[in-house]
């Protein structure tokens, strides 16, 4: 049975229902216009069984993490389109939820809601399924509007896959091909977004060594949506290239992106020669939610661990122009330890294979190890704090454990490595030996 539009609840009903606070409640009547109760001939309002609906079902929305304009903005998208939002809720009135003293009814989503709709587009990644993954999302996208799909399905999913591999329940060819799917669909969508009409242009990019490029490309959608020019470099792109595109274009601001440690100080290179243009930067990334401190090292604002907060937090910067903060410095000892372990990175790992031949340790880890550590190595000395190498370690230690692995592969390594270190550097990187030390207690300990 339809819900009813006659207006016959007064505010306290509502409320009583609803559980929503009356000053939020005009907030959103003030903001959005919605709902839009009539009122008396002495001006208090009356709602209709469905603006009692419609409160609840924003208000679940809300619970799954849309923000409340996000939520009118898809209530709006439906109407717009014919579909009643409303049309799984099965509802009785507020005169019955009274009588009975029971609770009024949860909106629950329909089976195919954005949660099932994700679930569904992994599977369908997961079993290489194309077309079955393409349908899905045209679906989804003709349900709810662009950026709720990109976030609930696309980067959600994308995470959940991520996920997956890390604890070997997915491998590398299906998560290349559910990104690959992702990245060619967000494509598309940048295709078809309007030509910009405001004035101000954005450079979003990774930088050197960072491959994970869904998230900016993800942004730049938004921001291309909103009416920005924005330039998209895509991944691994130099300082250099950075700056030559700043000079090209006369850009507004540079949002940089990183999800490792080492790329984070290729970031950090990369801001301080953008910022030596006194043009403003911004940048986030999982490496910044991983190690929080690193954001006080790079000259830039932070853009926060949301992609919907980050947009926001560019128009704000756009508006207001604020100059880049000045990042903190590392200490001399930490230059000289950079120094002497880049001069003698090559023979430390030399030393480590002779040592571990004699051994007869296992060598067939080696290469990509040495890799691993060098270069977070030098990311934590050039960032100031070898402390940052800590989650890297931990990181490493649960990857291991999701495959089955032995982590004592990790304990040996540590110990050689220390050997090493201290007779090739000769004490010139003291913070290097110092944290393997620790480690090496730490691990022993536990």
């Amino acid at each position: 049975m339809p819900l009813s539009l006659t207006p016959a609840y007064n505010l306290k009903a509502v409320l009583k229902e609803t559980g929503i606070k009356p000053d939020v409640l005009r907030a959103w009547e003030r903001r959005y216009g919605i709902p839009m109760p009539q009122r008396t001939s002495g001006g208090h309002r009356l709602y209709s069984e469905h603006d009692i609906e419609m409160i609840k079902w924003l208000i679940v929305r809300q619970n799954e993490g849309l923000s409340i304009s996000r939520a009118v903005e898809m209530w709006k998208e439906h109407a717009s389109q014919g579909i009643d939002p409303l049309s799984a809720v099965q509802t009785r009135s507020v005169s019955q939820y009274s009588a009975n003293n029971a609770q009024p009814p949860i909106y629950q989503p329909p089976e195919t809601g954005i949660d099932a709709m994700r679930l569904q587009w992994l599977t369908a990644c997961i079993n290489f399924n194309e077309p079955a993954a393409e349908q899905v999302l045209n679906q989804a996208f003709a349900l709810y509007p662009v950026e709720t799909v990109c976030v609930e399905v696309l980067q959600r999913g994308m995470a959940d896959i991520g996920s997956m591999w890390f604890e070997n329940r997915a491998s590398v060819q299906q998560e290349h091909f559910a990104s690959g799917l992702a990245m060619r669909r967000i494509g598309v969508l940048i295709s078809a977004s309007p030509a910009p009409s405001r004035g101000q242009t954005i450079i979003i990019g990774c930088p050197s060594d960072e491959w994970h490029a869904f998230t900016p490309l993800l942004m730049a959608l938004f921001l291309r949506r909103r009416g920005l020019n924005v330039i998209y470099l895509g991944a691994n792109v130099p300082p250099e290239h950075f700056e030559e595109t700043v000079e090209a274009v006369s850009a507004s601001l540079v949002v940089l992106a990183s999800q490792q440690l080492n790329t984070a100080a290729s970031l950090q290179q990369s801001a301080a020669l953008i910022s030596a243009q006194n043009i403003s930067v911004a940048f986030g990334g999982r490496a910044f939610l991983v190690h929080p401190e690193l954001g006080e090292r790079i000259a830039g604002h932070y853009l926060g661990d949301r992609l919907e907060s980050a947009i926001d937090r560019i128009e704000i910067l756009l508006a207001s122009r604020p100059a880049n903060p000045q990042p903190a410095t590392p200490s001399a000892e930490y230059v000289d330890a950079l120094k002497a372990f880049t001069a003698k990175r090559s023979s430390l790992e030399a030393s480590f294979d002779e040592e571990t031949l004699a051994r007869g340790a296992n060598m067939n880890y080696i290469k990509d190890a040495h890799k691993f550590m060098g270069d977070n190595i030098i990311a934590c000395l050039q960032l100031g704090d070898i402390n940052f190498l800590d989650s890297e370690v931990d990181w490493l230690t649960l990857l291991l454990q999701g495959q089955n692995l032995s982590t004592k592969v990790i304990d040996d390594y540590l110990e050689i490595y220390w050997y090493a270190a201290h007779n090739q550097l000769g004490g010139n990187a003291a913070p290097l030996e110092r944290w393997i030390e620790k480690q090496i207690k730490r691990r022993q300990a536990a």
